[in-house]
């Protein structure tokens, strides 16, 4: 045994023999802290010799930040979470993380050193050439990952608290979020001038349901019903280092049934018309009966339709605005038009209402004043 249980106070210990000190000749021992139960430590300490048997045990003040989350933490996270989750969490530590602070050794890390990082993250956090900073959601999932590792660090007895959870991420102002969308001409106009795209029925259904780029990306057949009009969002195509798998949806709330316009089934009518007659034309025998699919079957690569999009705004007399926010133009119409916020929060598989209310606040003020109207012809006549 190389290590042992120590208490003091209502604290306990889980102490590591580390070999003599050469420069007093007495034995060396790193105390890890462990909560308020023996259990605890016991757990924390057993892990720890395990390490130490295994050649994997390192002093903590000689583990650097860097070392630590992708040597150490990152394997262990990929068992434990999806491949698209880890393959976030390994981007914002290569991109963002490590090059600027990677080197700090674990233990020394402070606060500051994270509140520094989001700042310049802010500023010149992009890595695409163009310059600028990161958006403050970007630079929180970049703190939701230091912050994820070092919880994990300190329930093992590395470090002895999460500095994490004192250090200062950009807060994110719903009410002050940027939103483009388009009104209800505008994307008649954009739709009426990719119409002749192969991608025009893709983005015509993103426009009208107001689906996530991967849930249109991983849309089967089976999930359409072309008679009662209505399909159904159950799955979705992630890019994990640019290969395709197929994920479960985020949440609960966004397995859901979208009803359809007409115009939309009349497009997809056609558009499984076109794809049965090119199928056959081709002598393609296997199919996996994706919507929107490569003329071999497999799903469209979900950063194809985004880039699609981009080459379209460069092209089209119209205000730029992102493939996601599609989405916003559908949500934004539909509430201009006095749908129940609840619908609209069903269609786009929000996880509540009030979820919606906020993302869309911007289009209440008027809402409110014409039921402010409303109330006042109800009360006292027009």
């Amino acid at each position: 045994m190389r290590g042992h249980i120590a208490k003091k106070g209502n604290r306990y210990y889980a102490v590591v023999y580390e070999g003599i000190d050469a420069a007093t000749g007495k034995p060396r021992q790193r105390w890890h802290a462990a909560g308020e139960t023996r259990k605890g430590a016991e757990r924390i300490l057993g892990n720890l010799v395990k390490r130490m048997h295994d050649g994997d045990y390192r002093s903590p003040d000689k583990i650097t930040l860097g070392d630590y989350l992708l040597e150490r933490w990152l394997p262990s996270k990929r068992t434990r979470v999806k491949p698209s989750t880890a393959a976030a969490y390994e981007r914002n530590i290569r991109l963002h993380i490590n090059p600027n602070i990677g080197r700090i050794p674990l233990q020394k890390l402070q606060p500051e050193d994270l509140d520094e990082l989001y700042v310049k993250l802010l500023t010149e956090g992009k890595r695409n050439g163009t310059g600028g900073g990161l958006s403050a959601k970007s630079v929180r999932n970049v703190h939701a990952t230091i912050q994820s590792a070092l919880s994990d660090a300190t329930r093992k007895g590395t470090v002895f608290r999460n500095v994490a959870d004192i250090a200062d991420p950009p807060s994110i102002s719903r009410s002050g979020r940027s939103m483009n969308v388009w009104t209800g001409d505008q994307l008649r106009s954009f739709l009426e001038t990719i119409a002749g795209h192969e991608l025009y029925p893709l983005y015509f259904l993103a426009a009208t349901t107001g689906m996530r780029r991967g849930e249109i990306a991983g849309l089967r057949w089976r999930n359409v019903d072309l008679d009662a009009a209505r399909l159904t969002v159950n799955q979705q195509i992630v890019s994990v280092e640019y290969e395709l798998i197929e994920d479960d949806l985020k949440t609960a709330s966004s397995r859901r049934t979208i009803d359809l316009d007409e115009q939309t089934m009349a497009m997809l009518r056609r558009h499984r018309r076109q794809q049965l007659e090119e199928r056959m034309a081709s002598g393609r025998r296997g199919d996996d009966g994706f919507v929107f699919a490569r003329p071999d079957g497999t799903p469209i690569h979900p950063d194809l339709i985004s880039q699609t999009f981009q080459r379209f705004m460069a092209q089209i007399d119209l205000p730029k605005i992102r493939l996601h926010d599609l989405r916003h133009t559908h949500a934004t119409i539909l509430l201009q038009q006095n749908i129940h916020p609840k619908v609209v929060s069903e269609r786009l598989g929000h996880s509540s209402i009030a979820f919606t209310m906020t993302v869309y606040q911007h289009v209440m003020p008027g809402m409110q004043a014409e039921a402010a109207a409303t109330f006042g012809a109800a009360v006292f006549g027009d």
